[in-house]
């Protein structure tokens, strides 16, 4: 049990991830989170952030374009699983019970996502933890186009991935004192992450409410 607790502190640690897992442990982390829904809880969006801070510091010992390129690759192949295990076990997926890296919740706020946003959440999903994860799976249970699919998939990895790599790097380059900081970025994206999914979850249930008040009225 200890083991399993270790495992699961090492994987939220992204700092130790970087330092110890490289650009290997780092690409396969995003493949996961962006593609299989038990990878919903990893970290994603400090992760690349930190990840090009550290490259920028050269604590990271890989090139900048690498390293872009791997993360995006993860994050675009990621989704790719996600729509295709949508695609074709879409209904065994539904059908889950709950369970520590399942909940039918995490499908449902995604899918008022889709219903708002339609195909361009495969963008704004990227920037949103767990709906990050969800939405290439729903895309597949409501059988999106493939080649609509593929344009918002890699048009959404694109922009996450420079936004957010490159912003890292850029900080990790131009000041590298930051890394004496770490703790506190990551607590900045966490509170970002904390704000953005406690709003998005009091909206659904606002917006779910205002049909059953008109039918009562």
């Amino acid at each position: 049990m200890e083991q399993v607790s270790n495992w699961f502190q090492y994987l939220m640690n992204s700092k130790e991830i970087i330092q110890t897992g490289g650009l290997v442990a780092i690409t396969l982390i995003i493949f996961i989170e962006n593609g299989f829904f038990f990878g919903f809880f990893l970290p994603g969006d400090y992760l690349l952030f930190l990840s090009g801070v550290f490259c920028g510091t050269k604590t990271l010992n890989a090139p900048l374009p690498l390293l872009l390129t791997c993360i995006f690759l993860a994050a675009v192949l990621g989704s790719l699983v996600g729509y295709l295990s949508g695609l074709y076990f879409g209904d065994k997926i539904q059908a889950r019970p709950d369970s520590l890296f399942f909940k039918k919740k995490h499908i449902e706020s995604t899918r008022k996502y889709f219903a708002k946003y339609g195909s361009q959440t495969l963008i704004i999903a990227r920037f949103l933890p767990v709906v990050r994860t969800f939405s290439p799976i729903l895309a597949g249970i409501v059988k999106m186009q493939f080649y609509k699919f593929m344009t918002f998939n890699i048009l959404g990895g694109a922009i996450w991935v420079i936004t957010l790599v490159g912003g890292g790097f850029y900080f990790g380059e131009k000041y590298p004192w930051i890394t004496d900081y770490v703790e506190y970025i990551i607590i900045f994206f966490l509170a970002v992450t904390t704000f953005t999914v406690v709003k998005g979850y009091l909206n659904a249930r606002k917006e779910m409410k205002e049909p059953e008040q008109n039918e009562i009225n």
